[in-house]
C-alpha cells in the first residue's frame, strides 16, 4: 500500500502552511505533497528490512546469481503486497 499523500498550499516565501504566520510579505502559495509520518514510517522500516539482508547476507561459492535471483523473488513478492491492482 503506498503512502496516504495530503495535498496542502505552502508559501514559498515564508513558508506557511494553511495556517496563519506573520506574513513578510513575499509570500506566493504553491501546491506540495506531504506524507503521514507513520505511513513514511512504515516504509522505512519494510526497505530498511530489504537492506539488512542484502547488507548481511552472503552467497556461497558460485551461488550470486541463486543468491539474487532470491533476493529479486523476496522483493518481488513484497511489491504484489503492495500493489492494489
Amino acid at each position: 500500500m503506498e503512502p496516504q499523500r495530503i495535498k496542502v498550499w505552502q508559501c514559498i516565501g515564508c513558508g506557511r502552511i494553511d495556517d496563519p504566520k506573520p506574513c513578510i510579505g513575499v509570500c506566493r502559495d504553491q501546491k506540495v505533497e506531504y506524507v503521514l509520518a507513520a505511513d513514511h514510517d512504515r516504509e522505512l522500516k519494510e526497505l530498511r528490512a530489504v537492506l539488512e539482508i542484502i547488507a548481511r547476507t552472503t552467497p556461497r561459492e558460485g551461488e550470486a546469481l541463486h543468491h539474487w535471483q532470491a533476493l529479486q523473488q523476496r522483493a518481488k513478492a513484497a511489491l504484489a503486497q503492495e500493489d492494489p491492482g
